[in-house]
C-alpha cells in the first residue's frame, strides 16, 4: 500500500501531465500544505491559465462514508475567487474503488459530474 505522500505525489503527477501547475500540496518541501477549504481537507490546488483544480486523496472509509456526496457537491459547486470559474475536482482513488466512486459521483447533478474527474492511484 502506497503512502499518504506516495499518493499525493502520483495525484501530483497526474495533475502536472494535463498542464497543471501545482500551487500547494500536502506533504510538499518546497511549496505551503492547502488550506481546507470550507471545513475539507484538501491535498493539492493546481491551476491552469484560469482554471483551478483541486486534488482529494479519497481512503476507503471515506468512500464508503455517506457524508461523501455532501463533500463532493460542496467542493465541485465551489467556483475560483477570482476568475469566478468553475473548480475542477480531482479525485484520487484505489483502483478496487474506482467503479464505486464513479457510481457515486453519478448521483450528483449532470454540471457537477462534469466537474469532478477520477484518478486511479496504482500500488
Amino acid at each position: 500500500m502506497p503512502s499518504n505522500s506516495e499518493k499525493v505525489d502520483k495525484l501530483i503527477d497526474h495533475l502536472w501531465k494535463n498542464g497543471f501547475l501545482t500551487l500547494s500540496r500536502k506533504y510538499g518541501k518546497y511549496l505551503p500544505e492547502p488550506k481546507p477549504i470550507g471545513g475539507y481537507d484538501v491535498d493539492a490546488i493546481a491551476k491552469y491559465k484560469k482554471k483551478i483544480a483541486i486534488g482529494i486523496i479519497l481512503t476507503p472509509d471515506e468512500i464508503n462514508d455517506p457524508k461523501l456526496i455532501s463533500k463532493l457537491y460542496f467542493l465541485a459547486k465551489k467556483n475560483s475567487r477570482f476568475s469566478n470559474n468553475k473548480i475542477t475536482l480531482f479525485l484520487g482513488v484505489p483502483a478496487e474503488l474506482e467503479e464505486k466512486t464513479r457510481l457515486i459521483i453519478s448521483t450528483l447533478e449532470p454540471d457537477l459530474k462534469s466537474q469532478i474527474k477520477v484518478v486511479v492511484i496504482n500500488k
